[in-house]
């Protein structure tokens, strides 16, 4: 037999097989890649979610409401095993809706709608976290018209910080009654608990994922901080045109740079270590002459000189540089405040200081 003829010119090197791309899913928490399964699933996984306990279902249900996109790379990763049922698809999107189209397919209406409740609600997750997410002015309009025992249950389940700013919005006699109760207070039985948990979940939580909508002009205020300096100066006039009212109430909001001299020596010293050092010496070369000497005054003397010789040595500087500079070291001292290591005042007479 004749030998089978070799094509002609080069030779067709093999295909080499695929090196499969790792995908890093560490980024993901264990309930979330429970949620991503899970979805994948669909109504296959009914089974799956009636061994789950309510909370369990809570925990899931809220990764699932907030995972927004995910990839199908690392729906792959996850769920390898299901790498060719989900090639069609690709990626997935967890939102509050398809969570709520999931849930309804294997829990009574009332149980969805309870769940649906409380993952739109304050975060947290049982019904005492959550109410420590709740503003103390919205949460004692609704105690004051209960009994004063009821309250006492409710401010000692909360953070003690919390509690302290509940009772100050309550009025001043009922207050009082409750932390009277509260001092001779024994330990509550269960069923009383779970009376108490039901009805917060079932009138007050519900009612407040209902008609709970933030200010706009919060919203708003919090897209002006992140506009550069001229962009701010030209919506802000622009708007002044349309509705002044509304431009003074954004421009109150809003937490600027020289907001930063709001700060008391602690905060600015706090502020100092987080911050990038370029990023300061760039940012105060744009501040008021005020602002500086606050920053300088909270340095060693060698710290300070050394800060003033960097900007010195930069010359003349862009004002967009400028701004974002500003912009990081704003974003920084919200970052702090957030954790709770500064205080970021809002301009109100109550977070004036007296020395």
């Amino acid at each position: 037999m004749n030998a089978v003829a070799k094509p002609k010119g080069k030779e067709v090197a093999a295909a080499e097989p695929a090196v499969p791309v790792r995908v890093d899913t560490s980024r993901y928490s264990g309930v979330e890649k429970a949620a991503i399964v899970l979805l994948c699933l669909g109504d296959e996984a009914k089974k799956l979610w009636e061994l789950l306990d309510e909370e369990e279902i809570k925990e899931i249900s809220q990764a699932m409401s907030s995972l927004g996109l995910v990839h199908a790379a690392v729906v792959e990763a996850l769920v390898m095993e299901f790498v060719q049922k989900m090639s069609t698809s690709g990626a997935i999107m967890g939102s509050v809706e398809q969570t709520q189209r999931m849930l309804a397919a294997f829990l009574p209406k009332e149980k969805v709608d309870t769940l649906m409740e409380e993952i739109r609600g304050p975060a947290g997750r049982n019904i005492w976290d959550k109410l420590a997410n709740v503003n103390e002015a919205v949460l004692a309009s609704y105690l004051k018209n209960e009994y004063p025992q009821t309250v006492a249950v409710v401010l000692a389940k909360v953070r003690p910080e919390h509690a302290a700013k509940v009772l100050a919005e309550l009025p001043e006699d009922f207050a009082a009654e409750c932390v009277v109760r509260m001092l001779g207070m024994e330990p509550v039985q269960r069923e009383i608990l779970d009376k108490i948990e039901t009805t917060l979940r079932t009138e007050f939580m519900s009612n407040l994922a209902r008609t709970s909508k933030r200010d706009s002009h919060e919203l708003m205020a919090e897209i002006f901080n992140n506009f550069d300096r001229q962009t701010e100066s030209r919506f802000v006039t622009a708007l002044e045109e349309k509705s002044r009212d509304s431009a003074d109430r954004i421009r109150a909001l809003m937490f600027v740079f020289e907001d930063l001299g709001k700060l008391d020596s602690g905060g600015i010293q706090t502020l100092l270590r987080a911050v990038d050092k370029s990023d300061l010496a760039l940012a105060l070369k744009g501040a008021s002459d005020g602002l500086r000497t606050l920053f300088f005054t909270n340095m060693s003397e060698r710290g300070g000189k050394i800060l003033k010789e960097d900007m010195a040595g930069m010359g003349p500087v862009r004002l967009k540089d400028v701004d974002a500079a500003q912009t990081r070291m704003v974003a920084t001292a919200k970052d702090l405040a957030a954790r709770g290591e500064i205080v970021l005042a809002d301009g109100k007479a109550d977070d004036e200081l007296i020395y």
